[in-house]
This record gives C-alpha cells, structure tokens and sequence, in this order.
C-alpha cells in the first residue's frame, strides 16, 4: 500500500511555493480533453468545480440535495480563520500554524497545516471580492472575534450566518460554471460506488433520486467533497441527509481511512429534549466570546438561573483553565461539561445542561452591541426554545458535530487511489485529533480554491492522451451489478424495523462508548455489539415503497448500512490507540486531574486503515509524523 505523503522539500515556509513551482500543468487546449467528477456542491465542492470549469476542465457536479445550495457547508455559523492580524494582536501564520497543531494535539502533518494557515490570507480577499459581507468596524475595516483555542482574534464573520454567506459566494461561482456549460450539474443525484479501471479512479455509479434510475459517469479524475460522518451519533449538529456514504465506498474500492476515530463533540448545541427528536441545533462557538459558561455549586439545583446567587455558581472552565476560560477547546470544554453533568450539576428539565450567560457581557456593553453580534442567533434560540437569552441564561450541551478523520491523503489531496482527491472534511489531513473552531470552512474553501486547482492539474498532466473513459468497461458493469444487488435485497428486506430504529440504536452504542470518553472494556463491547447489529439490520430491516421511484427509506438504508460498518471501524481505531490526544479520550489515560494524556513515543503517527472484506479485521498501517518545526508539548490551557 502506498502511503507517500508527497511532502516538497525545502523549509516550511517554502513547500508550498516550491510544490507550485515544480508542479505540471495542463495547457488550456488540453484541458478540453480532460473530464473530472466532483461529488459534493458545499465549499469545497463548490469551490473545486467552479475553479476546474473556468481553468476550461470538463466537470460534472453531483450533490444528492435538491439544490447545491441546500449543502451543509450552509449551517457553519461563527466563522472562518485568516491570519491577517488585523486587530495588531500579534496574529500570524506561523501562530496559526501553531495554534492548530496544538489545537489538534499534535497530530496532523506540519506542511499541510502550514499551508491552510498560509493560503487564509488570500482567501478573505477572495470572498470579499464575491460579495460576502462580513463584519466591519465603523471605519468599515473587516472586523475579527476569537474562537476557542486562540489568544488573538482571526476569525472573520457574517453574523451567524457566515457558512450560508460563503456557500452563495461559492454557489455563485459554481453556476456561472453552469451557464458558461463548462459544469454540469446533477442535483438529486447520490453516489453509490467509486469506479476504478486499472488501480485508477474513473467513474462512479449514481442514483437518481426521483425516479430510482441508475446512472454510470465517466472522469479521468474523482473529487469527493461530501463532508463528514459526525451523523453516525444519530443526534449531531448535522442535517438528516448528512451521511458517510461516498467516501466508504471508495474507501472499500481501496481508498485508506484515516483516523476515523476521531470525531468532534461540540460543546455549544441546543440539549437534548425528548427521545421524539432527530437531530439538535448547534448554537455557534462565538458566543462564547461574551457568555459565561457555568453551573449551580449544588447538585440537583431546582432554582431558576436568575435565582441563584453569583457566590452558587461554578464558572468552570474559567476555574479550571484560566489562560483561555470560556474559550478553551471544543474537545476540552467538552468533556469538561460532560463531567459537570454527570457529576449531578446539569440544568434543565433533564439535566442534561449548562448555563451559558450573557448577562455580564449585557451590563458591559448593552443589549443593543450584543445583539448586533449575536441577534440571529439569540432569535434562533428564542423560537425553538420559547426563552428570551437577553433576560436569562441560554442552555447548552455537548453533540456530535465534525468528523477530524476521513479519507487519507497526500499532500496534493490525493487519496491511495490515484485520481480520486478527497477534499475538505472528506479528508483526514489538517486539524489532527481536533479541529479548532472555524478552521472547517477554511479548509474546505481553500482545499477547493487555492490547493487542489493545483495539485489535480499535476496529476491530470499525465492523462492527456488517455481518450474518453467508456462506460461499457466491465469495470462499470461490475459496481452497477454490486449497486443493484444491495438495492435489491433492502427492497425485499421485509421486516419489522426501522431503518431509523437502527441508526438510534448504533448512535448511542457509539455515544456511549466511542464518543467523550472511550475505555479497552467498552470499545470490545460496542464492536461485539455493532456486529450483532449489523446482523441484525440485514436480517430485520424493513423498506417500503420499490426501488424504480423515490424513495427515501431506501436512501437511508444504503447510509446506514454503511454507517454500521463505519462506526466498527471507528471502535477499531480507538481501541488500537492506547493513549489520550485531542477528541480520543482514553479513559485509561489521563492525568491525575483528569487531562488527556498522550503518548508520542508509541503513537505519533496517523492511523490509516485497509478494508480486507466483509466481518474481516481492518489492517493498521501507520504514517509516523514528523515535527521539524514545532516541539510537541503537553497541550495545556490553563
């Protein structure tokens, strides 16, 4: 298995200037002649289509929505990192650089993350240029906040809305692409099997979601840029349709997942209310830049918030981590709210919560200056929860969210499949065991704006005497026979469960053992017990309705299926991990006041996992990293 990660030589500063230097290109005449798949229309798909359409590519878009805008890059709130230094505060890219190795507990590559903190700078000029209107100061300069796990404030915005204001930048460039007809776009389109012709990416095999048609597609070069797996929990910050579906079947085609285990707990979403519920409501991390986070000091507390004294409260993280406070990291805040929780201190009617206060910041600055940062946010809350966050403290609580683990790639992007690039959260490749808040839309805007423009026309330079890729290969008709085979059998799967009775039952398994915290006894519990449930699904699922038409129950069958399998792997990957590092809790190692302890004599490399066959064990290969520039250290924020 190849595993080269393709790293330029020369200083970090450097790498990225002498890989575009020594890069091969594709003259404009050529590129005619070149067809690329992109699955995905959020930021990086979007972003890598449209870049490929105007460079003069062939390019077909896919994205399973019914409109690329309907991508969930559209949820991101709070915003998105550059290292401009535009508050003086002693920003840069190589403190960004920093700041997000530290903040992945040093467990990502040094020249990948080097290079998303130096291509931020061009990309706030980029958006700017389309139209996203970013905060300003009365000046008009654009204006910055911070974001947990920073000292200095680099986070660019759009009120709460800066993914949706980014996507319709991006959105915008994609159809212009479509109209010019250098991009074709298949919306309600959903990727059911990677296509490979001699160890090569070549194609993949769709379903059109409204009339069950089964649909081959043609490329010298895939794209998957179709986000995380963070739905897996069942109950996450993502949409419904969220799913790890595309890049689990490439990764069965022999693409390495990296990392799987690792996955992000948000620590600022709406609680849990009921067992009726499908999803939670993220409430943006910038919040935290003026709300207090905090507990009653006695268990059980049956007071209203605004009854118990300032002396009864437990700020918490402020206590206990005093250098960053309210902003320390999602996976350290966390776990540190999970633990107030579980030790008898939530609020709420189920106890599942803590206290996010506004208070302070209301008397400082006046409603009027927090509602200009935070109004759409503070109304969201108001209409699902009925309570007025201006008058009394909001209610939050941890939730699955963001998937650090994807697809291993290179450093051009490029996975163990020559010609298939996985690009933003599809990949496994900057923000390590945890992803500091607003570098997501970072990642997936630059990975399709600035890097992977690049890296593709390396690889394509060596495609333009291939010809037209058939689609009457037998390699076409094998996946479409293998497609059809698994449709088949969930259509006759007559049971007497839901799809949906599965997906819950696994999201706690994994919630339970694989989520803020992970043991030795409780990860060989959940594989045994996912694998009894795999069985099971199989065996008890029941799908209505036939497969030639829409049907949604048979969409979901196809993720969760594969969600069954993702989610062992996931146990796998923690198990094999006998250390504590950034989302990865190991409950066997921590401190003696409860920090993560990590081991970077044994495990500083990045788990990059084969899949050997249906009930087989995975196999475990490792890319060991290297840190030139930066000395690994106890990653503390106190």
């Amino acid at each position: 298995m190849n595993m080269d990660a393709k790293i330029p030589g020369g200083p970090l500063e450097e790498k990225w200037s002498n890989y575009k230097k020594n890069a091969k290109l594709v003259n404009p005449a050529n590129r005619k002649k070149i067809d690329v798949i992109v699955v995905g229309t959020g930021l990086a798909g979007s972003s890598i289509a449209a870049s490929l359409g105007e460079m003069g590519y062939n390019v077909k878009s896919f994205c399973f929505q019914d409109s690329a805008r309907r991508a969930h890059s559209v949820a991101a709130q709070g915003g998105v990192n550059a290292a401009k230094n535009y508050k003086n505060d002693g920003d840069s890219v190589y403190r960004m650089f920093v700041d997000t190795l530290k903040g992945g507990d040093f467990r990502a590559r040094e020249a990948n993350v080097y290079r998303m903190a130096e291509c931020s700078l061009n990309l706030i000029d980029q958006a700017v240029a389309q139209g996203v209107p970013f905060g300003r100061e009365y000046g008009g300069y654009l204006n910055n906040r911070s974001f947990g796990g920073v000292q200095v404030s680099r986070t660019f915005y759009a009120r709460g809305q800066t993914g949706q204001q980014l996507l319709i930048g991006a959105y915008q460039a994609l159809m212009r692409q479509v109209h010019k007809k250098t991009v074709q776009l298949f919306t309600r389109h959903e990727m059911l099997d990677l296509v490979t012709i001699d160890g090569k990416a070549r194609g993949i095999i769709v379903r059109n979601l409204d009339t069950g048609e089964i649909e081959r597609h043609a490329a010298h070069a895939v794209v998957l840029a179709t986000g995380g797996f963070g739905k897996i929990y069942y109950l996450s910050t993502l949409a419904m349709g969220c799913n790890g579906s595309a890049i689990w079947r490439a990764h069965k085609k022999g693409a390495l997942m990296a990392s799987p285990s690792w996955t992000q707990i948000h620590p600022t979403s709406l609680p849990q209310s009921g067992d009726y519920q499908s999803k939670l409501t993220l409430m943006s991390e910038s919040l935290r830049n003026d709300g207090r986070i905090w507990v009653p000091l006695k268990e059980n507390e049956q007071r209203e918030a605004n009854a118990i004294p300032e002396e009864e409260r437990d700020y918490y993280l402020e206590r206990r981590y005093p250098a960053f406070g309210n902003l320390a990291p999602r996976d350290i805040s966390s776990r540190a709210a999970k633990e107030r929780i579980d030790a008898g201190f939530g609020v709420g009617a189920l106890k599942n919560a803590v206290y996010l206060d506004f208070s302070k910041a209301i008397r400082e600055q006046g409603v009027a200056k927090i509602k200009e940062k935070y109004g759409n946010l503070f109304d969201m809350y108001r209409k699902i929860t009925g309570i007025d966050a201006y008058k009394e403290p909001m209610m939050i609580s941890p939730a699955a969210h963001f998937s650090m683990g994807g697809l291993w790639v290179d450093y051009e992007l490029m996975t163990t499949i020559p010609g298939l690039f996985a690009l933003g959260e599809a990949n496994f490749a900057d923000h390590g065991a945890n992803r500091l808040g607003a570098n997501s839309l970072l990642q997936a805007s630059v990975d399709g704006y600035f890097i992977a423009p690049y890296t593709m026309a390396n690889y394509l330079s060596g495609e333009i005497h291939t010809g037209k890729i058939p689609t009457d290969h037998p390699a076409f008709d094998e996946a479409e026979k293998q497609v059809k085979e698994q449709l088949d059998r969930f259509v006759h799967a007559k049971g007497t469960k839901t799809v949906d009775h599965y997906h819950k039952t696994l999201g706690k398994l994994l919630y339970d053992y694989c989520g803020l915290s992970r043991s030795e006894s409780g990860l060989q519990f959940a594989i045994a017990e996912i694998r009894k449930l795999r069985k099971e699904f199989y065996e008890n699922v029941h799908i209505p309705g036939t497969a030639d038409t829409m049907n949604a129950e048979l969409e979901k069958a196809g993720r969760v299926a594969d969600y069954l399998e993702i989610g062992e792997l996931m146990c796998y990957d923690a198990l094999t991990r006998n250390e504590s590092c950034g989302a990865h809790f190991r409950e066997e190692y921590q401190t003696p006041d409860g920090e993560a302890m990590r081991n970077d004599a044994e495990f500083q490399f990045i788990s990059a996992w084969e899949w050997t066959g249906k009930d087989d064990e995975p196999m475990l290969h490792k890319e060991p990293l290297v840190f030139e520039n930066v000395k690994p250290i106890v990653r503390s924020y106190k």
